[in-house]
């Protein structure tokens, strides 16, 4: 099985050795997106809110590059600096998957890249 790089230019560039998405096969696995602006570069840190619905379109639009969505979408990790804020970017995420969510865990970390409050990576699968 071979592996393809995803790169899309509607999600920031990855700030170290890494790539935004690599396609196995008929999976996706996608980095950790943070909220980072792709076209300015510049850090989406109003609110929790804001932040999250960031992060979400960022993965969005590396899952689309590839020929995904959301609906193929089959695990996630949410890292993030404070665990009280956990309702907040659950209410934000949530609203990316409306029916069949997929498997997730949350982790609380001390530091996230760039010092932002959540970070999100995938995983998704083609039928």
């Amino acid at each position: 099985m071979s592996k393809q790089i995803i790169y899309s230019k509607e999600a920031p560039a990855p700030i170290g050795p890494y790539s935004q998405a690599i396609k196995a096969g008929n999976t996706l696995f996608v980095s950790g997106q943070i909220p980072l602006d792709a076209d300015t570069g510049e850090l989406i840190n109003e609110n929790i809110t804001e932040e999250t619905h960031a992060v979400m379109k960022n993965l969005e639009a590396v899952l689309r590059e590839a020929g995904f969505g959301f609906e193929d979408v089959v695990k996630c990790t949410i890292f993030i600096k404070d665990m009280g804020q956990f309702g907040t970017i659950n209410e934000a995420y949530g609203q990316y998957f409306k029916t069949n969510p997929p498997a997730r865990e949350t982790v609380e970390v001390s530091r996230l890249p760039k010092d932002v409050n959540v970070e999100i990576s995938c995983i998704a699968v083609k039928a």
